[in-house]
């Protein structure tokens, strides 16, 4: 396998993103009649699934798409749904199931809606995936289903997701404010510019900070953010082949005991809000970190870190001087600075960034999962 796969993929995504919006664009009639007809029911329940990375994304997405859809939307990982579906299900419940898949072939993915077609009396899905080839897609039951294509360069080769997850998560932001498509062109225009900054501007900051001596990275994230924060460990745990251990948690969050993680070799990475108010709560965690002797760097990541004299950072990627998008639409580039610092750590331990996995316990494509019928 060649080993520059995800660094090629990691820098295309930009680009990806714009032929996303296109994508998206030229089927908004489709698109649009398909989700009338689902929330014509002002019960309608809202299921954002996905295994892993694509269960993060519904992580993401799960506070703007309810505001924006006005339903009730649930994140839920299908290896949590596929165990115990009637926790999440309700029989006469109208449900739209969108699930996120890059490969469209993980036996969660496949099972999550074999149980719910076999549950729900009126269901409708929405099938987000960067595989025309895949079971998901091509198994889709045109009555009460539509399946949206990711770019074909979304379709990632090496192990990690990395332009998967962004255009699908664009996608999905996209989609939940399908009405006003147009107008968000201007977002994904400045979002391009901003993953464009952090790629070049950041690139080799990112990649000296992989050289450092760390054996651990805190990253830590508000709101949707904190979806962020959980896809930025996986990152950096799946390309060091779990040489680098991770944690992740919402700022708040951290104080009650997880902070014991920061360690003298400890990198932390903060997320933050462009929210002002939630900015309050995430400083006053980061001055209580800059006074432990225990942590070894740390990094903000922000649109604009506008009080970032407050505080002590060794390191700040921002990618504009005011706050100009939504925080959903920021959270897109927000993932690349892990993206680097995985592919660079992964080349620094002497590992293959597309098949870091030494022993083969991790894959592409999830192995070993035996689906079963609860009779």
């Amino acid at each position: 396998m060649n080993s520059n796969n995800t660094e090629k993929e990691i820098l295309a995504q930009p680009r990806l993103w714009q032929e996303t919006y296109s994508n998206i664009a030229s089927k908004h009639g489709e698109l649009a009649t398909f989700l009338d007809k689902a929330l014509a029911y002002e019960n309608l329940k809202v299921m954002l699934i996905g295994a892993g990375t694509s269960a993060y994304i519904g992580e993401v997405l799960q506070k703007s798409m309810q505001q924006k859809f006005k339903r009730v939307t649930e994140a839920i990982a299908s290896t949590d749904f596929i165990s115990h579906p009637t926790d999440f299900l309700i029989k006469t419940q109208p449900t739209l199931m969108i699930s996120f898949a890059r490969s469209g072939d993980s036996p969660e993915s496949l099972a999550a809606v074999d149980l719910a077609n076999g549950f729900c009396d009126k269901l409708f899905h929405l099938i987000i995936t960067c595989n025309p080839e895949g079971k998901l897609a091509k198994n889709a039951d045109s009555k009460n289903s539509y399946v949206l294509l990711m770019p074909e360069e979304a379709n990632d080769k090496g192990l990690a997701m990395t332009g998967s997850f962004t255009t699908m998560l664009l996608a999905g932001i996209l989609i939940s404010d399908i009405e006003k498509l147009g107008e968000n062109k201007k977002y994904v225009d400045e979002l391009y510019k901003y993953g464009n900054i952090i790629l070049q501007k950041y690139n080799e900051r990112i990649q000296d900070v992989a050289t450092l001596d760390f054996n651990r990275v805190v990253f830590l994230g508000s709101g949707s953010l904190k979806g962020i924060a959980r896809e930025s460990q996986l990152k950096v745990q799946e390309l060091s082949d779990g040489q680098i251990i991770c944690k992740y948690d919402s700022f708040l969050g951290l104080r009650h005991g997880p902070k014991a993680v920061v360690k003298d070799a400890t990198l932390v990475v903060y997320i933050f809000s462009s929210n002002d108010f939630v900015n309050k709560y995430e400083y006053d965690l980061v001055r209580s970190i800059n006074k432990q002797k225990e942590k070894l760097y740390e990094i903000g990541i922000g649109e604009s870190l506008k009080f970032k004299d407050e505080i002590g950072l060794d390191l700040s990627i921002e990618v504009s001087d005011s706050n100009n998008i939504p925080e959903e639409y920021f959270a897109v580039c927000a993932i690349l600075p892990a993206q680097l610092l995985a592919l660079y750590k992964s080349i620094n331990l002497g590992l293959l960034p597309d098949s870091p996995s030494t022993n083969k316990s991790i894959n592409r494509v999830v192995q070993g999962v035996n689906i079963y019928i609860q009779k």
